[in-house]
């Protein structure tokens, strides 16, 4: 038998190491007897030298590929595909050669399975064709087309997009995308076809300005009533939709204020050429410079919520108004001036569409849906600048192909609006889309108990006591 050393190593013999002994005096205390007991041996432990194992090699390209695959970025990607999947069911069970193939499925399953392949693979490739590159083009000049088009019709839901998600970061729900897109539309309209006698930069530099004062304008009513009143700005925005909307069916409805002269269809006159934008890539292309402006308040966006005390500021208030307050800020104000300046987004959105896309006159129908399309952009793309602008070129090319799957393959165009619209349910059920695809849940692991270097170099875990 050794004899008892007092666990400096110094002393030789049998002396049992510190660490073990902390060991086994930490398994025979009582944590409900004796409360602080515990805690001191885990700091002489902590003294002694017990520390956890550095992570194998394996062990951090595991947890590198956990935080890649929680993020929420593969949640809008699973979300995408569970979409195109449903997409595909659909244009399977209505398309009519299917149907015919499956009366003798049993007989010859090959018939219908290639039936399959033709429909879904045909649906697809009219869709890319229309939205990226028509490879039966004479010319690249021709091909790139369908991409220009992708690209008009992103810029209004991009600009809008960025509205809606900076709105979001603040903790708002700013769902009045369509009054504000009509409103700015009604001013920079009425600047575009009624001011004349200006040049050319200055009358488009007007327009643009006034289109975005108003879209700023009307959104900030529903934020200063949020700060003043308590009223909740999904109600107020909702009102205010319809608010504008008749406002500018009155204006185009009666003659001498927006209605065309000598027309009685509720219709503007056409825009002067010296408001309008010019054309990116010349006249053979949809393309406008509405979508430089959109690249540019992507820039602007995220360098304010990145790089700038307000931008913080906004985000402080979106996770905790009443932490926000105790630091200092001013939520009341923050609350109307990110209305504001979620207002003149969603207005630049307006702005491009008269001033750019259509030019000829506008009806009350000028918004096309892209206010409430926003919202899905904004989800889509996380409430982030960069990821509202992919967002957005993937609903234009979704608007852009749809067109052109109907005419060549005659399939409904609302397959696509049912895609768009399964893309926001699953976005809006991000536990589902885990669920589906295994995605592990997003935020820190649950560590592993300590390992500490026993005898000989061998590891063994820490027992774990729970008080």
């Amino acid at each position: 038998m050794s004899a008892q050393g007092t666990g400096n190593p110094e002393d030789g013999g049998g002396a049992e190491p510190s660490e073990d002994r902390l060991e086994e005096a930490l398994e025979h205390v009582d944590p409900a007897a004796e409360p602080g007991v515990v805690e001191e041996i885990e700091q002489e432990r902590a003294r002694e030298g017990v520390a956890e194992a550095p992570p194998a090699p394996d062990e951090r390209w595991r947890e590198a590929f956990r935080r890649i695959v929680s993020g929420g970025w593969a949640v809008g990607l699973g979300a995408m595909v569970l979409a195109v999947l449903a997409g595909s069911l659909m244009i399977v069970v209505t398309d009519e050669n299917v149907q015919a193939a499956a009366q003798y499925f049993f007989s010859r399953p090959g018939d219908t399975l290639a039936a399959v392949g033709t429909a879904v693979g045909g649906a697809y490739s009219a869709m890319f064709q229309g939205a990226v590159y028509n490879f039966g083009a004479d010319s690249f000049a021709q091909g790139i087309r369908p991409l220009t088009q992708t690209l008009t019709n992103a810029t209004p839901l991009i600009a809008a997009g960025l509205g809606i998600a900076l709105a979001f970061r603040a903790g708002l729900l700013n769902i009045g995308g369509q009054g504000q897109i009509l409103m700015a539309a009604t001013a920079a309209g009425w600047i575009g076809f009624g001011v004349t006698g200006v040049p050319f930069p200055l009358h488009l530099l007007l327009a643009l300005v006034g289109g975005i004062l108003a879209g700023a304008l009307w959104a900030g009513i529903a934020g200063l009533l949020k700060a003043r009143t308590g009223a909740h700005e999904v109600i107020v925005t909702i009102m205010l939709n319809y608010v504008a909307y008749y406002l500018l069916s009155y204006f185009l409805a009666t003659p001498g204020l927006m209605q065309a002269p000598g027309s009685a269809n509720p219709k503007t006159p056409p825009m002067q050429e010296s408001a309008i934008l010019p054309p990116l890539l010349g006249d053979r292309y949809p393309l406008h410079w509405g979508f430089v402006l959109a690249l540019v308040a992507v820039v602007v966006v995220w360098w304010l919520l990145n790089r700038s005390a307000v931008g913080f500021s906004y985000r402080a208030v979106g996770e905790n108004p009443r932490a926000a307050r105790v630091a200092g800020i001013d939520v009341s104000r923050a609350t109307v001036s990110v209305m504001l300046v979620a207002g003149a987004l969603v207005g630049l959105a307006g702005v491009t569409q008269v001033l750019g896309t259509v030019t000829t006159g506008f009806g009350a129908d000028i918004d096309a849906g892209i206010g409430f399309d926003a919202i899905t952009v904004a989800l889509l793309g996380g409430s982030s600048p960069v990821g509202v602008l992919g967002a957005g070129i993937l609903f234009g090319a979704f608007k852009a192909g749809g067109s052109a799957m109907q005419a060549a393959e005659g399939i409904p165009i609302e397959i696509v609006l049912v895609v768009q619209s399964l893309i926001v349910l699953f976005i809006a059920a991000p536990p589902l889309v885990r669920a589906i695809f295994r995605l592990p849940q997003p935020g820190p692991r649950q560590k592993r108990p300590p390992r500490r270097r026993g005898a000989g170099g061998a590891t063994t875990a820490t027992a774990e006591v729970s008080a």
